[in-house]
């Protein structure tokens, strides 16, 4: 099973979201930014690593907030959510074919990737707080 990050980036209420390239799998669906965790690397620092490749960002990470496991047509994946702090850079959209800030009540505006839903319940339903 592939294990894979999220970062819960919110930053003066807003939550980060960011939509996936045509081409890419989950295509053109939006999700919580993160990456696959390489052999020997913890998911904390993937998620600073991600952060840093895709948009130019410097995070530090927080509370671990959940997982969950999805079955895509490529294989199962493990997604570890963790709350992330925006600490340093200027937002530069790197492999993502946008990024929006959005307040938890927009979150049902938006078409998100399978394995990221529940954590855009949660969000929604106030269970993690923004």
């Amino acid at each position: 099973m592939k294990q894979v990050t999220a970062a819960i980036l919110i930053n003066d209420g807003l939550i980060f979201i960011a939509k996936r390239k045509a081409d890419d799998s989950s295509g053109e669906k939006w999700e919580f930014p993160g990456g696959t965790i390489e052999d020997g690397e913890s998911p904390e620092d993937c998620l600073k690593r991600e952060m840093e490749e895709e948009f130019e960002m410097g995070v530090s990470i927080g509370e671990y907030l959940g997982e969950s496991i999805y079955l895509y047509d490529h294989g199962w994946i493990r997604l570890l959510a963790y709350r992330a702090y925006w600490e340093s850079g200027n937002i530069v959209a790197k492999v993502h074919e946008d990024y929006q800030w959005v307040s938890k009540g927009e979150l049902s505006n938006y078409l998100f990737a399978p394995a990221d839903i529940p954590f855009v319940e949660k969000l929604m339903n106030g269970k993690i707080e923004t």
